[in-house]
């Protein structure tokens, strides 16, 4: 009752109407200095920001051994791995790389992909992109990227980790953000869009 009675004076409103702006106005400006000190953080990394171009050998022919390889890991039977090998899930080893001696295993596989660099499977789109003759592309690309995808190729540190993302479906690869332009070739390392498929 006594607080039913503390809450009807307007002096009591006031007061918890004026702390919840004063909360209101400093959560808003810690937020605008994140952001600020977040796009100053991007942009003098951007400028010094180089991709690393992995030199490609032939894991079978080379003396050098490999102790980790990073993969694809999501696809349910196939992985690439970061040297550009497609392999069956069951043809992983356990350091992350795919088992070169599987005769499932290729390097390179552009099987599923049109001209234009989009695939049909995201494993294939990896593993060609990866091919050291894409480098001059995804440079063109990378120096001609838009300002929306500055920011995420900006966390990029290596070819493979470029090639991740850029075969991953974006909004470039769907038309009125429900249906795939081209539900064939999705995934794209080209920096066109996939073509537009009649309905």
């Amino acid at each position: 009752m006594v607080l039913r009675r503390l809450l009807r004076k307007r002096w009591v409103l006031g007061v918890v109407f004026g702390l919840s702006l004063i909360y209101f106005l400093t959560s808003t400006l810690k937020q605008e200095e994140r952001t600020v000190r977040d796009r100053a953080l991007l942009q003098a990394r951007d400028s010094e920001h180089r991709i690393a171009w992995k030199v490609r050998f032939n894991l079978g022919n080379s003396s050098r051994q490999i102790t980790q390889c990073r993969n694809s890991v999501q696809g349910k039977t196939l992985l690439t791995d970061e040297l550009g090998y497609v392999c069956e899930r069951r043809d992983l080893l356990v350091n992350g790389c795919c088992n070169v001696n599987a005769p499932s295993t290729t390097q390179y596989l552009c099987k599923s992909c049109l001209s234009n660099g989009c695939c049909s499977i995201y494993e294939y789109c990896i593993s060609c992109c990866l091919q050291p003759d894409k480098q001059p592309l995804l440079e063109h690309f990378l120096n001609r990227a838009a300002e929306g995808f500055q920011n995420l190729f900006t966390a990029v540190e290596d070819h493979f980790e470029l090639c991740l993302a850029k075969c991953r479906t974006s909004s470039q690869s769907v038309q009125h953000e429900n249906t795939y332009r081209n539900p064939q070739a999705k995934f794209c390392y080209g920096e066109s869009p996939p073509e537009l498929l009649p309905i």
